[in-house]
């Protein structure tokens, strides 16, 4: 099974996989759900996007099984991409005509904070408003402006990056050692909304049409609450092996984005002591096996504990 990552389609995000007889399913990550995975070794391409309109979308496989060569895909599916092309769509880029349909639909520019207090500024479309921070991980978001397309909600989010310095991208492994120590939530809260404020002030004051300033704050979702609560959780640790290859065993106890919080089972079905943040994005371009694996930790538990 090729992992295609953690999706947040709904309020239950689940592991997406791709089957090698063509067929997607999803394995669901609630809280208490059991994986017991095998990763082989290799880093996979996982085909190429086509996209017909806003919510219709196809994905293509990688004809060859290819190897990943750039980020998730080899080098002629990232060519045949639609995806790759909406990011310079404001900047007078020709996009294909099903790309520029679902860029033209409805956008929001939003500004979400981190565990660490790092804090982005990003777009969603209309129709993956609240998902896309739930796949993102952001501990606090504020909705920030409402856009008629993705083109004049680009032209917002560049402008905020250059006058206002938030950045557009905060990296996973980031976002997983701040969810290790996560400050508190009061202060994130705080240096969200300040955040919010000061780029509502820098639209509020544009000559610029085709955009509203508007005030919402995102609704988090319940299972993320323990992985981003700072107190009451006892002594966390980094997960202590990477997903590049080997057998792997988890409990999942919350999820933020595609980083869980996690215990893990020994021989006996017990847990070890600790509970231990783990990335479950870094499996994705990964072929796994399920069965019952377990994570091999004893050499480090000197380290750990």
């Amino acid at each position: 099974m090729l992992v295609h990552g953690v999706v947040w389609d709904s309020s239950s995000p689940a592991l997406k996989l791709f089957a090698p007889d063509g067929e997607f399913s999803e394995i669901a990550l609630a809280r208490g759900s059991a994986l017991g995975l095998r990763v082989i070794p290799g880093l996979w391409c996982l085909g190429h996007t086509k996209v017909h309109g806003p919510g219709d979308r196809t994905h293509v496989p990688c004809r060859s099984s290819s190897p990943a060569e750039r980020g998730k895909q080899c080098g002629a599916c990232l060519a045949r991409d639609d995806s790759r092309l909406m990011h310079d769509f404001h900047r007078g880029t020709s996009v294909p005509t099903g790309l520029r349909a679902y860029l033209m639909q409805p956008h929001w520019l939003y500004v979400a904070t981190f565990a660490n207090g790092a804090t982005k500024v990003g777009t969603a479309s209309a129709q993956r408003k609240w998902n896309r921070l739930a796949e993102q991980g952001a501990v606090h978001a504020s909705y920030v402006a409402h856009a008629e397309d993705g083109r004049v909600v680009r032209i917002l989010e560049d402008m905020v990056t250059r006058e206002l310095g938030l950045v557009q991208q905060v990296r996973s492994a980031s976002k997983a050692a701040g969810l290790v120590e996560p400050r508190a939530g009061v202060e994130l809260s705080a240096l969200n909304r300040q955040h919010a404020g000061r780029v509502r002030g820098l639209l509020g004051g544009l000559a610029m049409t085709g955009y509203s300033v508007v005030e919402e704050e995102w609704d988090r979702p319940a299972l993320a609450d323990r992985l981003c609560d700072a107190a009451g959780d006892g002594r966390r640790h980094p997960y202590p092996v990477t997903f590049d290859a080997g057998g792997h065993g988890l409990r999942v106890r919350a999820l933020s984005g595609a980083i869980a919080l996690a215990g893990l089972p020994d021989a006996s079905g017990a847990e070890v002591e600790g509970s231990f943040v783990a990335d479950l994005g870094a499996l994705k371009g990964r072929k796994i096996e399920f069965g019952p694996h377990l994570t091999d930790i004893p050499a480090l538990q000197d380290s750990l504990f």
